[in-house]
């Protein structure tokens, strides 16, 4: 890993860090907030690819565990990992890692509207259908609420993270004009 790398892992994890300093919307049917941190982890994914997004989520996961309250509303502390969003919480880690995955291949893609659509795909992919796989998984096994419990309450985040795939593709295919950070193919020097 280069030294660039590394300000890339860095960098990606204070962009998480910095969107939950917006506050998270509670919501009366779910004892998970609505929070912008998700469109962080879809941002870490999409711009720098499977390994190092992950990595940045990697990165997020060390201060939590060491007290820094760096999640919405001012979280942190090994108590998150099993707190009733802490499904959605470990979902951050594969769902960076499966945006990455899905961006690396749209990016191949030559047409700009493509490369967006391949964006948004993989968005929704590991930020949506990952992430709520997971946070559905501990709210109806780890809290007690039942899958249809757990997937009706989930529902309500549908929406906004739709949003939030639509902005993170739209970012993802700004930086990738401008400033392409992706990895090349396997057996390229610049993948990790």
């Amino acid at each position: 890993m280069t030294s660039r790398d590394l300000v890339l892992v860095s960098l990606f994890t204070a962009i998480i860090v910095a969107l939950g300093i917006l506050p998270p919307i509670p919501l009366a049917f779910s004892p998970v907030p609505i929070t912008a941190q998700t469109l962080g982890v879809m941002l870490a994914g999409l711009v720098l690819g499977r390994k190092r997004g992950a990595l940045a989520v990697l990165l997020l996961f060390v201060l939590v565990a060491i007290g820094l309250p760096v999640l919405s509303g001012g979280r942190g502390g090994l108590a998150t990992f099993v707190s009733p969003t802490a499904g959605f919480l470990i979902g951050f880690l594969p769902a960076a890692y499966v945006c990455g995955a899905f961006a690396e291949q749209a990016a191949e893609n030559q047409s700009p509207l493509r490369q967006t659509v391949g964006f948004f795909i993989a968005a929704i992919a590991g930020g949506i259908v990952v992430e709520y796989f997971l946070g559905i998984a501990w709210l109806a096994f780890g809290v007690g609420m039942g899958i249809s419990g757990a997937t009706a309450a989930s529902i309500g985040f549908l929406p906004g993270d739709l949003i939030k795939a639509g902005l993170a593709a739209l970012a993802a295919r700004a930086v990738m004009l401008g400033y392409p950070l992706l990895p090349k193919k396997a057996g390229s020097s610049a993948d990790l």
